[in-house]
């Protein structure tokens, strides 16, 4: 979900509205094709009001979801507890994980990545978490691998990410994760309109990895 400013609701009410007409239109499903992989310690990042508790595998031992937004906080502390696996919501954000070198197994990142204030800095502190061989599972929007598109979505998104709780319409995350040091793995690229009218915007779900000195 995207990562709003600590004390600031307005976006996160308005999230909290469409966030279930996306679920409708097929992020939903999407999201379920993202923790499939999930196990273990997990950490999810901006988990908004909580749209991926439900699908989290019994893999999972245990997820510490963080999420920024005073509105989005309260709608996913109810949903953790209607989560199949223990879920623990705490006030928090990407660039500051509250978790100790090398002890987490999985990080999730939702529709996140392309709000939060500084990219690397979160990315930086996902690959710090991470133990050896462990996964970031991510579903992200992106620019545009159209040239013309691309270039309209770095015109607006100045404007947008203003509206939008920090939102970036052009950030190339697949590119920032790998520069970050972790590897790619089974990313899938696809276009999804995520409420009605709305064109089709550039999305990645995948999975990257931490080497394994």
């Amino acid at each position: 979900m995207p990562e709003t400013s600590r004390g600031s609701s307005s976006f996160g009410q308005y999230f909290a509205r469409v966030g279930p007409r996306m679920d409708a239109r097929g992020a939903g499903a999407h999201r379920r094709r993202l923790v499939e992989a999930a196990y273990g310690a997990v950490v999810e990042i901006g988990a908004g009001y909580g749209a991926t508790f439900p699908f989290y595998p019994p893999a999972v031992a245990g997820v510490l979801a963080l999420e920024p937004d005073p509105t989005l906080r309260a709608l996913a502390l109810a949903e953790a507890i209607k989560a199949p696996v223990p879920v623990t919501v705490y006030d928090g954000v990407a660039e500051e994980l509250p978790a100790a070198d090398e002890s987490v197994d999985v990080v999730v990142s939702s529709l996140v990545l392309c709000s939060v204030a500084d990219q690397e800095a979160a990315l930086a502190e996902v690959l710090r978490v991470l133990r050896p061989g462990g996964l970031l599972l991510f579903y992200e929007h992106v620019r545009s691998a159209h040239r013309v598109l691309a270039a309209v979505e770095d015109l607006f998104t100045p404007l947008w990410s203003r509206l939008g709780g920090g939102c970036h319409l052009n950030r190339d995350t697949a590119a920032g994760i790998a520069a970050a040091g972790l590897t790619l793995q089974n990313v899938e690229r696809f276009g999804f309109s995520a409420l009605p009218g709305n064109p089709r915007v550039a999305h990645i779900l995948g999975t990257a990895a931490k080497p394994r000195e």
